[in-house]
């Protein structure tokens, strides 16, 4: 994790001392449940709650000798707890600790994503009821097509991070599942009982079947929903970057008072946050494959899993908290020039209303075919700076035979293009 793009809410679930808390909570619950089916003494269980501690150097210097994390840490609790501590890891193995516990920070990063979509999404709704009707062009393959409004951008990426906040819940869901079922998950030496304790406690589901581990099919899933995420950040990022472009600058990042662009040119006003933006998704989406690869371990466990998800937990989660919180800032503060969009949107002189053209030639008993040639051969003069898209139209005696003046007119109305808006704000935001 890089401090630069890390939140404290998020990197706080991955320090040392809320994974040790995490395995602290989940022994003390196993050893309630496993002294209420009397395995152990209930005031063993009781002990362990009472007198219960570890110290993070503590842990990490019996680790250097043992060379095994868990043992580390049952070392050192035991070293508070007494002789009691004996009843403590019942039946368990490391795996039924680590994986229940990456479940909960999983859970815990997860919700903290969730809530950061929210955000999102209240911006991307203010924005797009703010900018409704607000013209600026369409375009595909990067060329002027037809009409649209600013509105209707922000609603489509509404609509995108409504899905992906869906795909959250769902792969946070998936990956609350709690494995307390020992060496290779045949509960042999403990019971079920004790696993459905456990997963109460701590907000989880029991693993319908584990073998020493949690299956990992559910961990690619959660990486492969922050992926999907983290593209759709791209996606409304590179928008603004290329709306910001010198020629084009229909919208641009806030630049705040004493910002510096460039150390160069003084003038140079950069879509720094939003490429910063792109960059990010690449770091988040990195973690697919590894997470994929994950899904085949050897039998019933190896650890070849446990390096990569030491990894990629933390650095794709905290990626993608920093990265949505910056977009919300972002849509948040961004600035839009309606008249620079209505300055693009004329440029080619109405070429943007061949479409209304063409269909109308056709409703007028013009073949498609003609209409099309009849269109286009108009629009390319346009496109060579040889005139007026509408007078070349209202000269043309195969148009003028089948469409009036008036009527020609009538299909550069800029407001036909919006008649739908309504509609679809209502299919994104719904009634209200």
């Amino acid at each position: 994790m890089i401090p630069r793009y890390s939140r404290p809410q998020m990197a706080d679930i991955w320090a040392p001392e809320n994974r040790f808390r995490i395995w602290f909570e989940i022994e003390a619950h196993a050893c309630d449940a496993q002294a209420e089916l009397g395995v152990i003494p209930k005031e063993a269980a009781k002990a362990v709650w009472e007198r219960g501690k570890f110290e993070v150097a503590r842990v990490d210097e019996i680790e250097r000798e043992t060379k095994h994390d868990v043992i580390a840490f049952l070392t050192n609790l035991a070293e508070y707890v007494g002789p009691e501590a004996r009843f403590v890891h019942q039946g368990m193995t490391s795996s039924d600790v680590l994986d229940t516990c990456l479940a909960v920070q999983l859970k815990q990063a997860a919700d903290l994503l969730i809530a950061d979509i929210d955000l999102l999404l209240a911006a991307l709704k203010r924005r797009a009821f703010e900018h409704k009707l607000t013209p600026c062009i369409g375009r595909s393959h990067g060329i002027h097509a037809e009409p649209v409004t600013f509105g209707l951008k922000m609603a489509q990426a509404h609509a995108e991070f409504a899905r992906n906040r869906a795909r959250l819940v769902q792969a946070r869901d998936e990956i609350a599942t709690c494995a307390i079922s020992g060496a290779v998950g045949t509960f042999a030496n403990i019971d079920p009982r004790v696993e459905e304790h456990v997963a109460a406690k701590l907000g989880l589901k029991p693993e319908p079947i584990s073998t020493q581990v949690i299956p990992r099919d559910r961990h690619a899933a959660f990486f492969a929903a922050l992926a999907v995420t983290a593209s759709s950040i791209e996606r409304l990022a590179t928008e603004f970057r290329h709306l910001q472009r010198t020629e084009v600058l229909e919208a641009e990042e806030y630049f705040s008072p004493g910002q510096k662009g460039s150390s160069a040119m003084p003038h140079k006003r950069n879509p720094v946050l939003t490429e910063n933006l792109t960059g990010l998704a690449r770091l988040v989406r990195s973690a697919v494959i590894p997470a994929l690869e994950n899904v085949a371990l050897w039998h019933e466990r190896d650890i070849s899993h446990s390096s990569v998800e030491r990894g990629i937990g933390p650095d794709a989660t905290v990626h993608l908290d920093f990265a949505l919180v910056r977009l919300a800032g972002v849509v948040d503060k961004l600035v839009v020039y309606p008249e620079n969009m209505r300055r693009n949107l004329d440029r080619l002189g109405g070429l943007v209303h061949s479409q209304r053209v063409l269909l109308a030639l056709t409703q007028g008993g013009v073949s498609r075919e003609d209409a099309y040639r009849l269109v286009q051969t108009h629009a390319m003069k346009v496109w060579r700076g040889e005139g007026d898209f509408l007078a070349f139209l209202k000269a043309d005696p195969e148009v003028s035979g089948a469409l009036t003046d008036q009527q020609l007119e009538a299909l550069f109305d800029l407001g036909h293009h919006f008649a739908q808006v309504d509609t679809i704000f209502r299919r994104v935001f719904g009634e209200a």
